[in-house]
């Protein structure tokens, strides 16, 4: 049985998802925090973390079909192609993804379903440097950029995907705007983040707030979640994790890790954060 979560651990919660309801000066500040601690991580780990989400798996199995380089990569990969083709067929689409990371789903998309071209945009300069680095794909290139000022011309894109990143933005109805401007007409909005549960209702409204974004279809997944962190072969909680920190804080960082003993996992477990996949349309 799960242990219920302290008033304690439900306020550190808050503060590193960022997801309260603190106003903007404290979001901004958060954002701030995050401009150098992604950059930190991103020069601390090895040239193998492509990805930094918490992977998904289904009951039964997936069991899309991976190249031997990618099999390593399967539950956050799997995220991510569950994410992609909510859609259906990529075949032939401009796509946009904000908040790329280390780059490991664009270079998975582009690779497998057969866009006709992929741009991976994120805050972290550094993490753009190792996605270039890391990521040589025909048709695939990345772009330094600002969720909530997207650097394109409107009308770019056949579809917009956006995994695990929009919780880090402090005017999370600016970044809907930006999608809304750079989707062309009947383009898809493919999107999948998490929030504390009494977070919900705000979060619902700001998606209802972007008039242009039609949606088709959402759900909870926390179940497919949860059985991803399970399953993934190399969790934060490992090697990645204890590369990030001393040795002497590697126990109280590891619960706010997305690795089974931590409370992000409890909280997914007992329902008090809501882990989400929608699928809108621009009309």
């Amino acid at each position: 049985m799960t242990r219920p979560s302290t008033p304690r651990a439900d306020a550190i919660a808050r503060i590193i998802t960022a997801d309260v309801a603190l106003g903007p000066v404290i979001r901004n500040a958060v954002q701030g925090v995050n401009k150098r601690l992604y950059p930190y991580l991103t020069r601390r780990v090895s040239d193998d973390v492509f990805f930094l989400n918490w992977g998904y798996e289904e009951d039964p199995p997936m069991a899309i079909s991976l190249e031997t380089s990618d099999e390593p990569h399967r539950y956050p990969i799997q995220l991510y192609h569950s994410t992609a083709t909510q859609a259906g067929d990529l075949d032939g689409k401009d796509m946009l993804e904000v908040g790329c990371g280390h780059g490991g789903g664009a270079s998975y998309i582009t690779r497998a379903l057969g866009p006709a071209s992929y741009v991976g945009l994120d805050l972290n300069p550094a993490g753009i440097e190792f996605c270039r680095r890391n990521h040589q794909v025909p048709g695939l290139e990345f772009v330094q950029g600002n969720a909530e000022s997207l650097p394109f011309p409107a009308a770019s894109f056949d579809a917009v995907i956006n995994v695990e990143s929009s919780h880090c933005y402090p005017h999370f109805e600016r970044f809907l705007g930006e999608v809304e401007r750079v989707l062309r007409p009947g383009g898809a909005f493919l999107y999948t983040d998490v929030r504390q549960r009494y977070e919900c209702p705000r979060w619902e409204a700001g998606l209802a707030s972007a008039p242009a974004l039609q949606l088709v279809s959402w759900r909870e997944i926390n179940t497919e979640v949860l059985r991803g962190l399970e399953l993934n072969p190399t969790p934060w909680g490992g090697r990645v994790m204890d590369s990030l920190v001393p040795k002497f804080m590697r126990r109280v960082a590891r619960k706010g890790a997305p690795v089974r003993e931590s409370w992000i996992y409890q909280n997914l477990a007992n329902g008090r954060m809501s882990y989400r996949l929608y699928y809108f349309v621009k009309g």
